[in-house]
This record gives C-alpha cells, structure tokens and sequence, in this order.
C-alpha cells in the first residue's frame, strides 16, 4: 500500500498534540508554545538510560529521586560511584548505572556539563548508543532524528506489513521510520511515533479504531496487526546453578561486593558459587558450620535462568570473611542488591 508521507506527518502530529502523554520529562507542545521551560539535556537523558529495558511506571520514581539527589550532571559526577549503583537497585541491566556515572563524569569534566547537540559527541559518551543518541537529538535539541524503540518497530512493521523477522527487521524498519520522521517538528515526532505504540498500537488488541494512521496501515486492511512484528523462534533459555551462602551473626549479614567487568558488576551480592550449567561448581562452604537449606530462588536474566539454592548459617564469635563486610539486617535496603539478590534474602524469612 503506498503512503502519503505528508498526511502521516501530519494525522500523527494532531494527534499527538491532542493525546500524547505527559511525561515529567518532557515538553508538551502546548508549554513550547506558551513559553515555557526549555526541554532539559540532564533530565532528558536520565529518563532514556533508565527507560532501556524498563517501563514509564517503574522508572519515573527512579527518575524523580535521582533528580532530587542529584540536580545537575555536575552532581551525578561528583557522586561516589557506590551511592548511584544503591540508588539504580531494582531498575536491572546495571551495567546502565555504571556507564551513567561514567558519562556523567565525562560531561561534566570534559564539556563544561553541557551534552553535545550532535550525533558524533553523543555517540562518543559512554552508555549512548543509536538510539538513545537520536532519542537526545531530538528530545532535548528538537534536531533531525529517527528514534526507533520497541514501540516504533511494533507500528512500522504494521504500517508496512514488515514479514522479516526480527532482529534482522531492524535496518529495514530504520530505513522505513526515517522515510516517515517529521524534519520541522523533529521532537515532537519522535515522541508521538513511541505514544502511539504505547498507547495505541499495543502488542495485543490494538485499539485500531482510535489510530490516526488507521487510514494507511497495511495490518489493518489484512486483519493481521498482532502477527507484526514477526519474530524469530525463540530459544530455550539455558539453566544456571548455584549456591547462596547467607551467613548471619548477631543480627547482621555479611555481603560482598561483585567485581566491576561482568553480570552485575560492581553491585552487592551475598557471596555465591560460580553460576554454571553444570551446576557442580565443586567449592565448599565459605566456612564450616551447621548449613541449613533454606529453599531455592529462581531468576530469569536475558540469556539464561538462574537457580540458586540458599544455604544459611551462624558465623562463629571469632570468624571474619577475607572479603566483604558485614551489614545490619535493619539495613539491607540502604544496600545496592540486584533483585536476584534480594530473593536470596527473603527467602530467610519464609
């Protein structure tokens, strides 16, 4: 079905104007009219780092708190590494939060805490790849752009009746967003397209009858909208195994700090085996003492299951660990524990 570029533009930008969302990041049409604030880069990239991998609701409080700790880029930089990885705790993909600090730092000691308005400087910052680099470009500097996220991908291959699966859609659905993105309202664009994904053209039951490309959507006229965007068959994600070792002693838990280059690097852990296929890592206890099987926690990561069984003990009066350090139970959630770790814990309380 051929497309009318110009109409596309335009149905989408009305609607948007009328129903887009509002974000505490972003800025509204109506506000850039009346002569309000002027869009925020810190902010603005804040929200795109913490929305890789996560949703709206569960990253706006992050967002929120981060901004009240930190107001500015200089702040984030000046942080102790540590304070931001406990405050990134439950958003995942930590590797994020350690790239974040990182950039903050750069942005700050080397450009004059300012981000580059242009897609190279962007892209030269750690943590920002292509499309968080269009996603600034056009949020926070209203620069020519094509944002493709999930949402996109959903309308484009519906528009388009896309059959390649994915991932290797991808470069056709890029070539095919770019051809649609608006040169005048570049920002606006961009927001518009991932708020009718979100909000419209949903995975299931796309409210088509509400859609203001429901004039030109191939998906559409076939009846198909929930077979796009076609993805390849999964793959039956391997299982990993392991040991827990939650030792106790008056009243605190001893932890220890993950190394920096790795899943959940530099995050806070109770000490563990190897997590391996096998699951015969062949280690001891940390120390001996009466163990007591508490249970078994199951983790889904991005490329494999975990399964750790939690084994629990009472450190004696004058054992101390080589590595770690010991922390009151009344003050766990001060701590940077990934949620797999935090499953560790509750499992003790069953």
């Amino acid at each position: 079905m051929p497309h009318d570029i110009t109409r596309l533009r335009r149905e989408l930008l009305a609607w948007y104007d009328r129903e887009g969302r509002t974000l505490p990041w972003r800025i509204r049409p109506e506000e850039r009219i009346a002569g309000g604030p002027a869009a925020d880069p810190y902010a603005i990239w804040l929200s795109e780092i913490m929305l890789q991998q996560t949703t709206v609701p569960h990253a706006t409080p992050y967002w929120h708190r981060f901004l009240t700790l930190w107001p500015t880029v200089q702040d984030l930089a000046r942080a102790p590494r540590d304070d931001v990885l406990r405050e990134w705790a439950g958003l995942g993909y930590y590797a994020r939060a350690r790239n974040l600090h990182a950039c903050a730092i750069l942005v700050a000691g080397q450009h004059g805490g300012q981000f580059p308005a242009t897609m190279e400087g962007l892209l030269s910052l750690p943590g920002i790849g292509d499309y968080t680099a269009n996603a600034i470009l056009a949020a926070a500097f209203d620069k020519p752009a094509s944002v493709v996220d999930g949402n996109v991908e959903r309308v484009v291959t519906r528009l388009h009746r896309v059959d390649t699966p994915l991932p290797k859609a991808k470069t056709e659905i890029r070539k095919l967003a770019a051809a649609i993105s608006d040169p005048d309202r570049s920002g606006d664009y961009a927001q518009a397209i991932m708020d009718l994904g979100a909000t419209v053209c949903t995975p299931r039951n796309p409210a088509c009858a509400a859609c203001c490309w429901a004039f030109a959507c191939s998906a559409k006229v076939a009846g198909d909208m929930e077979r796009y965007p076609v993805k390849a068959a999964r793959k039956v994600k391997p299982v990993r195994r392991g040991s827990a070792w939650l030792v106790r002693r008056s009243g605190q838990v001893w932890l220890r700090k993950r190394a920096d280059a790795g899943l959940l690097g530099g995050m806070t852990e109770v000490p563990s085996s190897p997590w391996l296929e096998t699951g015969d890592d062949g280690l001891a206890p940390p120390l001996a003492a009466d163990w007591t099987r508490r249970g078994e926690i199951r983790h889904v990561f991005t490329h494999f299951e975990l399964r750790l069984e939690v084994h629990e003990a009472e450190a004696g009066a004058g054992w101390e660990p080589e590595t770690g350090y010991w922390v009151d139970e009344a003050a766990l959630d001060g701590e940077a524990l990934p949620s797999v770790m935090r499953k560790v814990l509750a499992v003790r309380r069953i």
